[in-house]
């Protein structure tokens, strides 16, 4: 089985209610579609999801680009898809960076193998610890009055955590993490992201009004700007909050030194930030080994997006124990579960979403179907396909 052709097709989803957080607001999905096709007539798919650059620099167009310009013709082209180690430690040496680029190329390459296999990913990765996994459900930014009464709906519907996301006001965003806790009493648990707005000052200060105020955060994600680990490994001795590291936990080098500074009560994995399946395994692997709990966030994105992750949290041992939050196709669809044929997007199946818990598909490789009548109504305006062949 070899590579003969690997196409990027530049996609526009829109959502039915946009995405508010506090660097940005999402309104449409625009992503990239990734095809590998083999000359025995397998096809490997992938999903970028919202590339949002203000997280890790990367667009549609410089995924696209530089899959088709340098990544296929280079690497993937003529080569064995199942040899996934191999093309994995290529792109490190040929690319820096690129992250998302790199995780879908590593995506679609596991759902050749276990299209060529006969499997699900999840066999790929170790085969199933978990049936299902629990879920934590993100508020956008808002007015309390909104937050309280989306946060009670994903009560209802089971979810085990909610997530704050932090506005540009900061008091405004402090007074509301007072209503919520208020509202909802407790026992709910709760966890604010900061995105790496605050500076070190201000995230001293308002994490231990916080704490005088006796909201109870479960934990603070990413209060200090990515490339402070300095900073969060000093904030961490100041504050009673648990600190975890989103941005700042990017490649292993990066884990490295926020173990070695001791910088973070956990982390945050995105199958994206870490370079695709293979090199989340390794991420997961120095987080156990350093006793670091691990939760997986996500970008807003289709049951394509959200597949690897779902196959990497039922197989991997030490993440299974933990909330997760990989619910992209539930911020496209604006609703709490999803069970059956999907519309609107360009997966026609992906995880199950059910009572607050993810399941992966069953399906051989990644077990999607893509909606091609979707694909094609729906390719963003003035972009083109990118094409790469043998």
């Amino acid at each position: 089985m070899r590579i003969t052709r690997v196409e990027c097709i530049p996609v526009t989803t829109p959502l039915i209610k946009p995405i508010v957080i506090a660097t940005t607001n999402i309104d449409r999905i625009d992503q990239i579609v990734l095809k590998i096709y083999t000359d025995d007539g397998h096809i490997g798919i992938a999903d970028s999801g919202d590339t949002s650059a203000f997280y890790h620099g990367e667009i549609p167009d410089s995924i696209g680009g530089i899959i088709a310009t340098t990544i296929a013709p280079r690497i993937l082209l003529g080569e064995d898809p199942t040899n996934i180690e191999k093309i994995v430690g290529l792109m490190d040496l040929l690319v820096r960076d690129n992250h998302h680029a790199k995780s879908m190329v590593d995506a679609a390459l596991h759902d050749l193998k276990g299209k060529a296999y006969g499997v699900p990913v999840y066999q790929l990765l170790g085969g199933k610890t978990v049936e299902a996994i629990d879920l934590g459900f993100v508020l956008m930014a808002g007015p309390p009055e909104q937050l309280i009464a989306e946060a009670r709906k994903a009560l209802d519907h089971g979810f085990k955590l909610i997530k704050l996301k932090v506005s540009p006001d900061f008091e405004g965003a402090l007074r509301g993490a007072r209503e919520v806790r208020e509202a909802l009493g407790d026992d709910v648990r709760l966890m604010m992201d900061v995105n790496g707005m605050w500076n070190y000052d201000q995230a001293l200060k308002y994490l231990r009004r916080l704490e005088r105020e006796n909201v109870n955060l479960e934990l603070v994600e990413q209060p200090l700007p990515y490339w402070d680990i300095e900073g969060m490994a000093r904030l961490r001795l100041r504050v009673e909050t648990p600190v975890y590291a989103d941005e700042s936990a990017r490649e292993l080098h990066h884990l490295k030194e926020i173990i070695d500074r001791k910088a973070a009560d956990g982390l945050f994995i995105k199958i994206q930030k870490a370079g695709g399946l293979l090199k989340s395994q390794r991420w997961l692997t120095l987080a156990r080994l350093s006793g670091l709990p691990v939760m997986c966030g996500c970008m807003p994105g289709s049951g394509l997006e959200a597949a690897p992750a779902a196959h990497l949290l039922v197989a991997d041992q030490w993440a299974s124990q933990f909330v997760q939050e990989n619910c992209g196709p539930l911020s496209i669809h604006d609703v709490f579960e999803l069970d059956g044929p999907l519309e609107n997007e360009v997966a026609l199946n992906g995880p199950r979403y059910a009572n607050g818990r993810m399941f992966a598909p069953e399906g051989p490789g990644l077990g999607i179907e893509l909606n091609e009548d979707f694909i094609a109504a729906h390719m963003t305006p003035g972009s083109s396909i990118r094409v790469a062949t043998a």
